[in-house]
């Protein structure tokens, strides 16, 4: 039984996040211009839901981690509010390729 979790504090902005590491793992970048970026990954099984469809949170989380590509300009600080929208158009199963296209 798991009694006891220590999580290390993390300064936003100047250390890369456990969890910025987690959800990012195995995206592949297919195409970037300024602006615009087309990426995907392989739906693994930690980010399915019960039904073994990618979870609602993953996706958000992804959404929210990769729409930042879109604006970053490398030596500007990224302190930002950014208005993102979600459009679905299939449910992503396990291991089923998931391309993400990200525009500004």
């Amino acid at each position: 039984m798991l009694s006891r979790v220590t999580v290390p504090t993390h300064r936003p902005g100047i250390e890369r996040s456990y969890f910025q590491d987690f959800i990012l793992n195995g995206i592949k970048i297919d195409r970037i211009d300024p602006g615009f970026v087309v990426c995907s990954f392989k739906v693994p099984p930690c980010f399915t839901d019960r039904t073994r469809n990618l979870a609602p949170g993953a996706i958000v989380n992804l959404v929210d981690e990769l729409g930042g590509t879109v604006i970053y300009v490398e030596g500007l600080p990224m302190n930002v509010s950014v208005d993102m929208s979600v459009s679905l158009l299939s449910t992503a199963k396990l291991t089923f390729g998931c391309p993400f296209e990200l525009k500004l």
